[in-house]
Formats: C-alpha cells, structure tokens, sequence
C-alpha cells in the first residue's frame, strides 16, 4: 500500500509490476536479469482518488496515460531491481501529489498607463540610436 497524504491511499491491488530488460550500461547482467520495472496504477478505476485529481493527473501523465486509464511508469535507472521499483513508486506518489495541488487561476490584468508610456518611450528612444546607424558619407 502506498499512502499519498492522510486521506489518500494507493491499494495493493491497483498496482501491477512487470520486469522486463534494461537498456544501457551492466554488461552481461544487463543481457540475462529483468532489472527494468514497468508499474501500471489503474487510476481510473481507483475508488480513493477524486474525479478532479484524476483529471490532473491524466494532463500530467501525458503519454504515459493509457486508453484505458491506466498510468504506466517505467523505471530502468539503476542495476538493481528492487531500486528500480522504489524508484518508480517513488515517482508515482510525487506525480499523484502533484496532482492534488489545484492550479491557481490567473486573473487577467492591464498594464498600467504609466507602464504604457515608459515602454513607448523606451521605443523611441532605441528607434532614435538605431536611426543614428549607418553608413557614412563623405561630404
């Protein structure tokens, strides 16, 4: 069981780990051990996670959210296979807390009248240097 916050937890049964073979650096433990995991967290069907959160967490997964609404998180960093399962639950639970924040909303502003004038000013005064730019001529 992984536990996000105090309210949220992640069963057991959501979860499902496969080993498959790494890529990189490991010689000849890389060609023969799966030390690579690939966890599925079926987030659709999860019951402890709110409709909102869910929604979060499908924009920030991106392509790591599947059709069928499942996040797919494949860790193959280390040599060793039991680093690379916490490695990517450990990612799991920071993506599911990202998710939890709520995005602020941006209330729209206008510049100011004063920020208005020193910017036209500004572009006077640099089309005036760049107007003094040239080639000489010989008078």
């Amino acid at each position: 069981m992984l536990e996000i916050n105090e309210t949220i937890t992640i069963q057991d049964w959501e979860l499902t780990e496969q080993f498959v073979r790494a890529s990189g650096p490991g010689g000849q433990n890389v060609n023969k051990v799966s030390t690579a995991v690939e966890l599925r967290f079926e987030a659709e069907r999860s019951p402890n996670i709110p409709g909102p959160v869910k929604n979060r967490l499908k924009r920030l997964a991106g392509r790591r959210w599947t059709k069928e609404g499942a996040l797919i998180i494949q860790c193959d960093e280390t040599r060793s296979q039991a680093r690379n399962r916490e490695l990517a639950r450990e990612r799991l639970v920071e993506l599911v807390r990202k998710a939890l924040v709520k995005p602020k909303r941006r209330i729209a502003t206008k510049p100011t009248y004063g920020s208005k004038q020193r910017r036209l000013k500004a572009k006077k005064e640099r089309g005036e240097v760049k107007a003094l730019r040239g080639k000489v001529r010989d008078d």
